[in-house]
C-alpha cells in the first residue's frame, strides 16, 4: 500500500535531521536535573547521555544546561525549550499510544456492496456485535474498486471473477442464480423446469441479473427477454415477494427471504454464477487483531452458509478458511 507523506521536499529533510534522541534525553535530564538519574531511568550510561545533551546543544547552538560541581540547573534557553518537547513527546506518545489501541479495537472502515449488505451482512452483524463488542464498523457501500492509498478503508467485500494482484484477496462465498416468486404466484404458475415455463410468468429483471444468465441447455431459442426493468436487484427481491413477478437472482440475496417463507424457489435449478464474493485488503493489514476478529467471524458465517437446494454437487469452487 502507497504511504503519502509531507508535500515539502524541504521539510522531509528538516525532520530527517532532528536529534529525537537526543531531545528525550534533554526531557529525562531536564525532569531529574541529574545526569546520573537521567542515564538510570533511560537505561543508558551517564557518558551517554552527557554525549546526547552535547548533541543537542551543538544542532541548537545554545547551552541548554548550567553545570556546577554535582548539581545543574536549565539555562534560559533550556527553560524556554523545554514546554515544547515535553509536548512534542506527549502528543507523540498519545498518537502511538492510540494506533495500538485502533489496532484491537476501535472503528472498523468496511466497503461492501449495497445489495450484500441489505440481505445477507445485515441480518448477521448482531452476532458480530455480541462477540465483538469493542469492535465498532463503519459500512460503506460501492462497487467500485477501493483504492487502499488514498482511503481510510481497511478491507472491502466484492464481487470478483478472481483475486486481485498486490492485495489479500479471500474468497468467503460462491453464489448461484435462482429463480423466485412469491408463493401465491408460484402455486398459481408453477414450477419453472424450461424457458418454456417462463412464458406463463411475468417477469423482473435487473440490470445485473439480466435473463440471459438463464442460459439452459433446454433454452427456447424463440424466447426473448421482458417484463419490468431494474437497475436495484434488491429491488427485484421486493417486488417478487409483492407478487408482481418472476425473479432471476443471487442466492446469498434470497437465502433469507426464501428461509422465512416470503419467497418461494420457482425452478429447482440453480446456475453457478461466474463471479464470487472476495474479502479484499493490504495484506500489512492482516496484522491488525480487530481486521482479524471481523475476517474470522466472516469465515465462520459463511461455512454456516449453505448452497441453493438445486446446485450441482461439487459444482462451485471451494472456499478458503
Amino acid at each position: 500500500m502507497a504511504r503519502r507523506g509531507p508535500k515539502s521536499v524541504a521539510g522531509v529533510a528538516a525532520f530527517d535531521r532532528l536529534p529525537l534522541n537526543a531531545l528525550r534525553v534533554f526531557e529525562a535530564v531536564a525532569t531529574q536535573l541529574s545526569f546520573a538519574e537521567a542515564a538510570e531511568s533511560l537505561h543508558v550510561t551517564p557518558a551517554a547521555v552527557s554525549m546526547q545533551v552535547r548533541t543537542l546543544e551543538d544542532y541548537l547552538q545554545v547551552p541548554l544546561f548550567r553545570r556546577a560541581g554535582r548539581s545543574i540547573e536549565l539555562t534560559p534557553e533550556g527553560a524556554l525549550l523545554l514546554p515544547g518537547v515535553r509536548r512534542g513527546l506527549s502528543d507523540l506518545q498519545s498518537a502511538l499510544h492510540q494506533l495500538r489501541q485502533s489496532r484491537s479495537a476501535g472503528t472498523l472502515n468496511i466497503s461492501t456492496l449495497a445489495s450484500f449488505l441489505q440481505k445477507w451482512l445485515l441480518p448477521r452483524l448482531p452476532q458480530l456485535h455480541d462477540q465483538h463488542r469493542d469492535l465498532q464498523l463503519r459500512i460503506h457501500t460501492s462497487r467500485e474498486p477501493v483504492d487502499f492509498s488514498q482511503t481510510d478503508f481497511h478491507g472491502a467485500l466484492r464481487m470478483s471473477a478472481g483475486p486481485e494482484a498486490g492485495l489479500h484477496c479471500e474468497k468467503l462465498l460462491d453464489e448461484w442464480f435462482v429463480l423466485v416468486c412469491s408463493p401465491d404466484l408460484y402455486q398459481r404458475f408453477g414450477p419453472v423446469r424450461d424457458t418454456a415455463d417462463l412464458k406463463r410468468y411475468p417477469l423482473l429483471r435487473s440490470s445485473d441479473e439480466p435473463w440471459q444468465l438463464w442460459n439452459r441447455p433446454d433454452a427456447d431459442r424463440d424466447w426473448k427477454e421482458h417484463g419490468t426493468a431494474y437497475d436495484d436487484s434488491v429491488a427485484v427481491l421486493t417486488a417478487a415477494e409483492q407478487g408482481q413477478g418472476l425473479g432471476l437472482t443471487r442466492w446469498c440475496l434470497a437465502a433469507g427471504d426464501i428461509k422465512l417463507g416470503r419467497l418461494a424457489l420457482a425452478s429447482a435449478a440453480a446456475l453457478p454464477c461466474p463471479r464470487a464474493y472476495y474479502f479484499v485488503c493490504p495484506e500489512a493489514y492482516l496484522a491488525m487483531p480487530k481486521l482479524q476478529a471481523l475476517l474470522k467471524w466472516l469465515r465462520a458465517r459463511a461455512r454456516e452458509f449453505g448452497n441453493p437446494p438445486g446446485a450441482p454437487a461439487g459444482g462451485g469452487a471451494r472456499r478458503k478458511g
